[in-house]
């Protein structure tokens, strides 16, 4: 079941160094620093949905790496349960399924306005596209609230957890209320990053979907 990988995917096109002094900052104060002194970052991330299956049982738990370059500029691989790869140059979508063996390309266009995939990958204009507000502590991480100001997103509401300057998870609620929740850890700020990193190749004898 590849759910985690679809539902990120589809929230892209529907829609290190800690500053000093902002380890117990408000998440809004937090917030507003990291977007505006991260141009990139990498690190590792886990990702579950959240609400049990009908069976009772809990989702299953995808993992994997992230780079990424501001604004719109990512490779974001899914390594476990099932390998995936979303990656984008700042103009076009790359979503490579090695079970199929199959890539599909989209536009990016401005699609990352008001998608969760903007929080970490789009410009510095969030406020442009969302309504932030605080949501107190927990967990250990400062909480702030990003409400989508388009009416036609896939998801409803996202949370973003921070601490110590970096976000260290997202929940990310889409419109029939099921929550997901995305953990990171790792986290590098403004890492040295190669002129290439982000030029998709096309895996030898892989099938090429455009939508």
């Amino acid at each position: 079941m590849k759910f985690t990988s679809h539902a990120f995917a589809a929230a892209v096109v529907a829609s290190a160094l800690v500053l000093p002094g902002t380890t117990h900052a408000a998440a809004l104060d937090q917030f507003k620093s990291f977007v505006a002194g991260t141009k990139s970052a990498r690190g590792e991330f886990t990702q579950q949905q959240l609400s049990k299956s009908k069976s009772g049982k809990a989702a299953p738990v995808s993992s994997g790496s992230f780079v990424f370059a501001r604004p719109g500029k990512f490779i974001w691989t899914y390594q476990k349960p099932y390998e995936q790869l979303l990656q984008a140059d700042g103009e076009t979508l790359y979503i490579y399924d090695k079970d199929l063996n199959q890539v599909t390309t989209r536009k990016l266009g401005n699609a990352l306005g008001s998608s969760p995939a903007a929080i970490l990958f789009g410009s510095n204009d969030l406020e442009k596209n969302f309504t932030l507000s605080e949501a107190g502590e927990r967990d250990g991480a400062e909480w702030l609230t990003a409400v989508p100001k388009a009416k036609d997103t896939t998801f409803e509401q996202i949370g973003i957890g921070l601490k110590g300057g970096v976000p260290v998870a997202m929940e990310l609620k889409d419109q029939f209320g099921q929550v997901s929740l995305l953990k990171f850890t790792n986290f590098q700020r403004n890492p040295a990053l190669g002129a290439q990193q982000f030029r998709f190749e096309v895996p030898k004898g892989a099938d090429v979907v455009s939508q």
